[in-house]
C-alpha cells in the first residue's frame, strides 16, 4: 500500500540528504505515476532532479504525464538528449498530446516518429481539434462493428481485447457513421445468432468533436455510461470519452478557477525560480493596485467629512468587507452555475430577484446589528444610522454585482473566474465607500 504523501516526502529528504539512491528507489518501487509525480511537484528541485535521474526510463513518460507544465518543464530541460530516444520507445499518443505543449519541437518530432502507424494516425487526429475541444482529447481505442453483426462478432471482438473503461460496443453503418450502442452486459448469455441492434441501448447521448472539452466531460459523468462516443460534423465515429479523461478535465478546470481567482495559473510550479513566479504574479498586483487607487480616490472626495468626523474612518473597512463578502459569495455561485451551463439568459432575472431579495435579507439584518454597535461605540445614533444604510446599500450592490459582472464577462469571452472578483471588490469598495461617506457628509456634518 502506497504512503501518504505526507510521510513519503520526510522519508525521501532523509533519503536524498544522506544519499541514499538505493533507499530512494526503494521507496518509489511501490508508488504510481500519480503519487510520484505529485511529490517530485512538493520538492525543491534540486530534490526533485535527484530523485527523476534515479527513475527507470520506462516510468519516466507516465510521470511526465502526471505532472503540471511548470515543474514537468523543469525536468525536461534536466534529461539528457542521449535518454530520450529510450523514454519515447513505448509512448502512445494520448501521452504525446499531454506532454506536446511542454516538449521542444524536436522532441515531439521523435516521439511522433517512435509512435506505430496507428498511433501516428490517432495523434494527427486529436490535433486537428483545439485542446478546448473534445474531439482532442477522446480516446480511439473502442469497440466498434458493423451494424449487422451479430453476437457470436461481438464475443469474437471482446476475446480479443476490451479497452479501460469501456463498456459498450458502438455500431456503425457502412459510412463509419454511429448508428447505435449495445452494452456488454447484453452480449453475455445472448444467441450467438441474434443481431446486435436487437440489444442495443435505449438513447444514448452523442458527443461532437468540436464540443466544449468540459461541457462534454460533464454530460459524460450525467449519462450513467463509462464513456460517450464522439462523432464528426457527419456523424462519422471519431473515438469516445470514458468517464476517468472526463473526470480528469473536470478536476482541471475546477482547478484552473481556484487559482485563476487569485490572478495565478494552475501550472505554477511550489518552487519555480523567484523571478518567474514574481513576473506572472506582478501582472494582478499592478491591476488590484489600479482599482486600490481608484477607490482611495474615491475616498479623498470627502477629505474634509473624514477630517471633521474621524469615526468615519474607524468604521470605513467594516462598510467595504461587508459588502466584498456579500458579493463574492453571489459571484462564487454564478461562476460555478455558469461552468456548469445551469445559468444562461433563460434563468438570469429570476437568479438576479432571488439574489437581490438575498441581499436585502442579509442587509437588513446585519445593516441594523452594525449599526446598533456604532451607535454605542461612539455614542452617536447619527452614526450608527449613516453605517446602517451604508451597509444594506452595499450588500445589495455588491448581490446585484455578483449576478451581473460574470454573465458580463463571460458574453465578452472574458473568464470570470479570473478577472471577475478583482472588479467585484473595486466595485463594492468604491459604492460602500461613496454610501457611508456621502451619507457621512449629508448627516453628520
Amino acid at each position: 500500500m502506497a504512503e501518504p504523501l505526507p510521510d513519503l516526502l520526510e522519508e525521501l529528504v532523509a533519503d536524498i540528504q544522506n544519499d541514499d539512491p538505493i533507499a530512494i528507489l526503494t521507496t518509489l518501487i511501490n508508488e504510481d505515476d500519480v503519487s510520484i509525480a505529485t511529490l517530485l511537484e512538493s520538492l525543491p528541485v534540486d530534490h526533485r532532479i535527484a530523485i527523476w535521474e534515479g527513475l527507470s526510463r520506462e516510468r519516466k513518460i507516465g510521470v511526465l504525464v502526471e505532472m503540471r507544465s511548470d515543474p514537468r518543464e523543469i525536468l525536461i530541460d534536466a534529461t539528457p538528449e542521449s535518454e530520450w530516444a529510450l523514454m519515447f520507445a513505448d509512448i502512445e499518443a494520448e501521452d504525446l498530446l499531454e506532454l506536446t505543449d511542454s516538449l521542444p519541437t524536436r522532441l515531439t518530432d521523435l516521439a511522433f516518429e517512435a509512435l506505430d502507424t496507428k498511433q501516428q494516425r490517432f495523434f494527427k487526429e486529436a490535433t486537428q481539434f483545439n485542446d478546448n475541444e473534445i474531439g482532442h482529447w477522446i480516446s480511439r481505442e473502442q469497440l466498434v462493428l458493423p451494424i449487422n453483426a451479430k453476437v457470436r462478432d461481438a464475443l469474437r471482438l471482446i476475446r480479443r481485447d476490451v479497452p479501460s473503461h469501456v463498456d459498450t460496443i458502438f455500431l456503425v453503418n457502412r459510412s463509419g457513421q454511429f448508428s447505435a450502442a449495445v452494452k456488454l452486459t447484453q452480449v453475455f448469455g445472448a444467441p450467438e445468432h441474434v443481431p446486435l441492434v436487437e440489444l442495443t441501448v435505449g438513447a444514448m447521448p452523442v458527443l461532437k468533436g468540436n464540443d466544449d472539452s468540459i461541457g462534454a466531460s460533464l454530460q459524460v459523468q450525467r449519462s450513467g455510461f463509462a464513456s460517450l462516443p464522439v462523432v464528426d460534423e457527419a456523424n462519422k465515429l471519431l473515438g469516445h470519452l470514458d468517464i476517468t479523461a472526463a473526470s480528469e478535465l473536470v478536476n482541471e478546470n475546477y482547478e484552473r478557477q481556484i487559482m485563476a481567482s487569485a490572478g495565478m495559473d494552475e501550472d505554477e510550479d511550489l518552487f519555480s525560480p523567484v523571478a518567474k513566479s514574481a513576473r506572472k504574479r506582478a501582472l494582478w498586483l499592478g491591476i488590484n493596485l489600479i482599482t486600490a487607487f481608484l477607490a482611495s480616490w474615491f475616498i479623498g472626495l470627502f477629505e474634509g467629512t473624514l477630517q471633521q468626523v474621524v469615526a468615519l474612518a474607524v468604521l470605513m473597512p467594516v462598510v467595504a468587507s461587508m459588502g466584498g463578502i456579500a458579493g463574492s459569495q453571489t459571484l462564487t455561485l454564478i461562476v460555478r452555475g455558469l461552468a456548469l451551463g445551469q445559468v444562461t439568459n433563460a434563468n438570469f432575472r429570476a437568479l438576479m430577484i432571488k439574489e437581490l431579495k438575498v441581499g436585502g435579507v442579509n442587509g437588513v439584518i446585519w445593516a441594523v446589528i452594525i449599526g446598533m454597535v456604532a451607535a454605542f461605540w461612539f455614542t452617536d445614533a447619527a452614526l450608527g444610522m449613516v453605517i446602517c444604510l451604508a451597509i444594506l446599500v452595499n450588500i445589495v450592490s455588491a448581490a446585484l454585482a455578483g449576478v451581473f459582472l460574470p454573465m458580463l464577462l463571460d458574453k465578452l469571452r472574458i473568464d470570470p473566474a479570473l478577472s471577475g472578483s478583482v472588479i467585484l471588490t473595486t466595485v463594492t469598495d468604491i459604492v460602500g465607500f461613496v454610501a457611508f461617506l456621502g451619507l457621512g457628509t449629508v448627516f453628520l456634518l
